[in-house]
């Protein structure tokens, strides 16, 4: 009988080995990183910035999970894949409607929310969207009186007649149009100093519902850093006892940003979370700049009202595009 021994690995093998066991480490350990930190709620800094991306780097894990999972290289793969779960977790169920989507009897109320770029968005693409989509309020950021008067020319008053406005020129103003009438209309500026127009309307047949258009500033650098956690933690919470509120705008954060989260849980529902739209993306290279999409602009209806459809649509040079949701408000 012969026996045969097993050719020594050679030296180049072992290095290459080695070289592939160090670059699957250098590629799962990032990510599990992140997933701390979205999970905990932990982002400060430039984490800020990043931790928007979440579902591209949820993405990005499929691919050191399988790659470890082939090599064989069991505790890189257990990392891999519990990083791969985790973010699964956080992330996927905004692609899927919720079972919990509120009352969806009482009387359906379509509202739009359109950030216009300093002013500059064009006004025929968000009348026309107002028309085609039969919205029965808007609201809008980044208004300015330019945008004011090209929305007026482009025919918006005769679809939306009452108003609450608070238009300024560069990136502060804030505006709220409505097919019925406002009261207790007004405008606050918050601590980031960004104007929020708010009303109360009733649509008929309806309870009334009180509407904020809501722009928290910007985390853009890290001295604003203060002023966007400020301006999200004072956001208007639902209050048992009085109207139902809408908060719809451009909240300069996602559903991975804890501060967002946390105002959800006080009493809202995101709506195109809850619809299954939540990873449509409404932020990024619409006007042009290479920036990977994120969803930074949102409704967040009272928990009291019901979610129904919702849809993302292009604005002709802004670099958002307009998020429209069907609410049900509860029968008077």
């Amino acid at each position: 009988m012969t026996i045969t021994t097993p050719a020594p690995v050679t030296k180049p093998v072992r290095v290459r080995r080695a070289a592939w066991h160090v670059l699957l480490w250098l590629a799962v350990l990032p990510g599990a990183a992140w997933t701390a930190v979205r999970l905990g709620g932990w982002e400060t800094g430039a984490l800020v910035q990043l931790v928007a991306f979440t579902p591209y780097v949820a993405a990005w894990s499929v691919v050191p999970a399988v790659a470890a999972l082939l090599s064989r290289r069991w505790l890189v793969a257990a990392v891999a894949t519990a990083t791969l779960a985790s973010l699964a977790v956080a992330v996927l169920p905004r692609a899927f409607a919720d079972g919990d989507r509120g009352p969806q009897d009482g009387v359906a109320l379509r509202v739009m929310t359109s950030n216009m770029l300093l002013g500059n968005a064009d006004a025929a693409t968000i009348v026309k969207l107002v028309r085609d989509n039969d919205v029965a309020v808007l609201a809008v950021q980044e208004f300015s009186p330019n945008a004011q008067r090209n929305l007026a020319a482009a025919g918006l008053g005769r679809l939306l007649p009452y108003s609450s406005l608070g238009g300024e020129y560069g990136a502060s103003g804030s505006g709220l149009y409505s097919r019925f009438p406002i009261t207790n209309p007004g405008v606050r500026r918050n601590s980031g100093g960004f104007n929020q127009a708010y009303g109360t309307v009733q649509p008929p047949g309806a309870v009334a519902v009180t509407v904020e258009s809501a722009h928290p500033l910007a985390p853009a650098s890290l001295e604003m850093l203060t002023g966007w956690r400020a301006d999200l933690t004072a956001e208007p919470r639902p209050e048992a006892g009085a109207a139902p509120r809408i908060l719809l705008g451009d909240f300069n954060a996602t559903l991975d940003h804890r501060l967002l989260r946390e105002l959800i849980s006080d009493g809202y529902r995101d709506a195109a979370d809850a619809a299954g739209q939540g990873l449509v993306a409404t932020w990024g290279p619409y006007d042009g700049d290479p920036i990977p999409p994120v969803t930074i602009d949102h409704v967040l209806a009272d928990r009291r009202l019901g979610v129904g459809a919702v849809s993302v649509h292009n604005v002709l040079d802004s670099d958002h595009r307009a998020l429209v949701a069907t609410l049900r408000v509860p029968a008077a």
